[in-house]
């Protein structure tokens, strides 16, 4: 059996691989695991209970995820506030905001509506390392923490909950947003009911689509990963830029006036020069991803900005940001990272900020964008592989390096195993669409020769 959670918790198909009997059990193990902190140790010693956190995105089966999560905790000797239907941004604030002991957001993301997933945010809204997530999995064949009488935790409804979130949010901007007419797609998600709220307490114009979450349709053609309705709609209603979500909305994209997608790099790029230009992009250095696309570095290398690449996920961004006490990060998928404000990526923080550098200098979200030139980039999944013969294998490793040399430093090359499929990502960047489809699909078939099971 594998390790249970993977790079953002644990996630399956809800009432499948995701049962309440293992909502159950996560809970209550990590209640004694995230429970033995100086945090916790003083609010015993003054005879009080720790407190968590826990929310939700809109999807119908996180009711009663929620009610099984509740339940544990609060047979641990937890006292649970409620947070309702919110961003996983949101939880990871409130945890810092009101010193709850730990958090617990109930979310899969991008994912369709049948699945579900269960993360846990520590004592200031940080996500967990690996070693104390595998010592909650551990923790599942323990004895579990049961107090009785007064000792049993209480489940409460955080009432304020979306609102000490919108005047954070708000309070992160130094412009007023009006005279911007503003399409934000909510992705049926937990972004619905804030997102379009804190545009217009910041002066925008704004329309909304994707806002009506049923607990089925969650990202169900619509939000971060499925831009189409998005770029029609900023068209139809002639207005200056669009704002997608994901189901969490911890992810932000956008499109121009034009209808251009704007990926997570150029956000990146457009917000790293705004801040350096400030005097608040510290070492004047962006942590990226090894997927960012080549056009990013040059852009960056261009102005002055380092560039510190990590492995793929926002966990190794938030690391990098926190080991070398950096303010910008980010991940191409959208998932950007502001030390100054936030402990994860923030969504509608993104587009926030990105709408205020508009203000700030007067133009539109395309001229902005062309501080990067975007790399033609092509991504080939090799699926039903040995992944883990990639690393060493003899003969990939030198026709990736021969291909490598080929494009000079007019592309790159990278490959790329799964962590959790028999698959093998092959992602390829050149100065030209047809020289990057050509090589990844030489690579590909290499890989699926040299690999096949």
């Amino acid at each position: 059996m594998g390790r249970l959670f993977g790079t953002d918790g644990v996630r399956g198909l809800a009432n499948g691989d995701l049962t309440v009997e293992l909502a159950l059990g996560l809970s209550q193990a990590a209640a004694r695991v995230l429970t033995t902190g100086r945090h916790a140790d003083e609010l015993r010693a003054q005879g009080r209970r720790p407190t968590a956190i826990v929310a939700r995105d809109p999807r119908i089966s996180g009711q009663f995820l929620t009610a099984a999560v509740s339940a544990g905790l609060a047979s641990s000797g937890i006292d649970v506030l409620d947070a309702g239907v919110i961003p996983t941004p949101a939880a990871a604030f409130l945890v810092g905001d009101i010193r709850a002991d730990f958090g617990v957001m109930i979310s899969a993301s991008h994912n369709p509506a049948p699945d579900n997933g269960i993360k846990f945010f520590s004592f200031g809204g940080t996500k967990l390392p690996d070693a104390v997530e595998d010592r909650i999995e551990a923790a599942l064949a323990s004895e579990k923490l049961a107090p009785t009488g007064a000792g049993v935790g209480r489940i409460r409804r955080f009432a304020d909950a979306e609102d000490r979130y919108l005047l954070h949010l708000l309070g992160t901007l130094d412009v007023s947003l009006a005279g911007l007419h503003v399409v934000i797609d909510c992705a049926h998600g937990a972004a619905a009911g804030i997102s379009p709220q804190v545009f217009a307490d910041a002066g925008a114009r704004v329309t909304v689509i994707g806002s009506d979450p049923d607990g089925l349709n969650i990202n169900e053609g619509v939000g971060s990963t499925h831009l189409g309705p998005l770029q029609a709609a900023v068209l139809e209603h002639g207005a200056d830029l669009g704002i997608a979500h994901d189901g969490d909305a911890d992810r932000c994209l956008a499109v121009d006036a034009q209808g251009r997608v704007i990926d997570g790099d150029q956000i990146m790029a457009i917000l790293a020069v705004s801040l350096q230009a400030r005097g608040m992009l510290v070492d004047d250095t962006l942590v990226a991803t090894v997927m960012s696309n080549l056009g990013l570095k040059r852009a960056m290398a261009d102005h002055g900005i380092r560039v510190i690449e990590t492995g793929v996920g926002d966990r190794h961004v938030l690391e990098a940001l926190g080991e070398h006490r950096l303010s910008l990060g980010g991940e191409q998928s959208g998932h950007i990272i502001f030390s100054d404000h936030a402990t994860t990526g923030d969504g509608i923080l993104t587009g926030l900020q990105l709408a205020a550098e508009m203000v700030r200098s007067g133009r539109t979200l395309a001229e902005l964008a062309d501080v990067m030139t975007v790399f033609p980039q092509v991504l080939i999944n090799v699926r039903g592989v040995d992944r883990t013969a990639l690393e060493g294998h003899g003969i990939i490793a030198a026709a990736v390096e021969a291909e490598s040399a080929a494009l000079g430093d007019s592309g790159r090359v990278l490959l790329r195993a799964s962590g959790t499929e028999p698959m093998v990502r092959v992602m390829v960047e050149a100065a030209d669409q047809g020289t990057a489809e050509q090589v990844a699909g030489r690579l590909a078939t290499l890989v699926r020769e040299q690999l096949a099971v």
